[in-house]
């Protein structure tokens, strides 16, 4: 088993043991279903072929006169939830095209994705044992894909949270027509070397599995010449973008709140240079 499989493994049962509590919270997402319910922006489901692998990729659209740039997604250990179709409406919001590929396409049952395991444990093991291969060429094929819709200017970016924050960062490092990476709580690659895009960092204070990477991360990026800005919000807690909003979390989330609203209004002026 390669490094990035091992590592994979290791955050998913990480990642398990941190949410026994309320592991139902990722996939009860009602409330971020309702929300993109009533989104006034156009959001499409599209097929993205490359050799004989097919793709499923969420795509929403920004309310804006002219081309606009664009931001790859990549969602948590969960696989394509609700909540990770209700963050890409939220930069559709800001004014950016979103993509979202299902990475779980054709691995579900009956060759389905993420929305055909049978529950989040099953979703969460078949994330963890995705190929790494496999998912930087249906990274690079989406990407490729939102690029030359007539609606993009030709800029990029990746962002992930979670797992998927891992698999921004690493995206970076296959990846130079990047305009920027956002990392959000997942870990650093092995190797840093080939990054060219500018990285941006948003971590949890209550969560040392991945934070207590940072500074040696900041040694590393720092080191090859590279950029990278990490900010750690004291308190909260890992995947405070998704637990700063879930209204059915009423108490001991204020943390969370206050760092989702800080880390998004500085990801929207981030974007906003792009």
């Amino acid at each position: 088993m390669d490094f990035q499989s091992r590592l994979g493994r290791r955050i998913a049962v990480a990642m398990m043991a941190l949410l026994t509590a309320g592991a139902g919270a990722a996939h009860a997402q009602e409330w971020a279903k309702a929300r993109l319910d009533k989104s006034p922006r156009h959001q499409e489901w599209v097929n993205i072929q490359y050799g004989n692998r097919t793709v499923h990729a969420y795509v929403v659209y920004p309310e804006v006169k002219g081309k606009a740039p664009a931001v790859l997604l990549i969602h948590e250990i969960f696989g394509l939830t609700d909540w990770a179709r209700e963050a890409a409406d939220e930069v559709a919001a800001a004014g950016y095209v979103a993509i979202e590929p299902d990475l779980l396409s054709g691995f579900g049952p009956k060759g389905g994705g993420t929305s055909d395991f049978p529950d989040q444990d099953a979703a969460v093991k078949a994330v963890s044992g995705l190929d790494p291969d496999v998912v930087t060429a249906d990274l690079n094929a989406t990407a490729d894909y939102v690029k030359k819709l007539p609606a993009v200017n030709g800029k990029l970016a990746v962002a992930g949270f979670c797992w998927g924050g891992g698999q921004s960062f690493r995206f970076a490092t296959n990846r130079h027509d990047l305009s920027a990476a956002f990392v959000f709580y997942g870990p650093p690659p092995k190797d840093l070397s080939a990054i060219t895009a500018p990285v941006y960092g948003f971590y949890a204070g209550n969560d040392a599995r991945i934070s207590a990477t940072v500074p040696d991360t900041t040694a590393a990026m720092k080191a090859a010449g590279k950029k990278y800005d990490p900010v750690i919000y004291d308190g909260a807690g890992h995947g405070f973008m998704r637990a700063g909003e879930d209204p059915t979390r009423t108490t001991g989330n204020e943390a969370n709140v206050k760092a989702r609203e800080q880390a998004w209004a500085k990801w929207k002026t981030l974007l906003g240079g792009l």
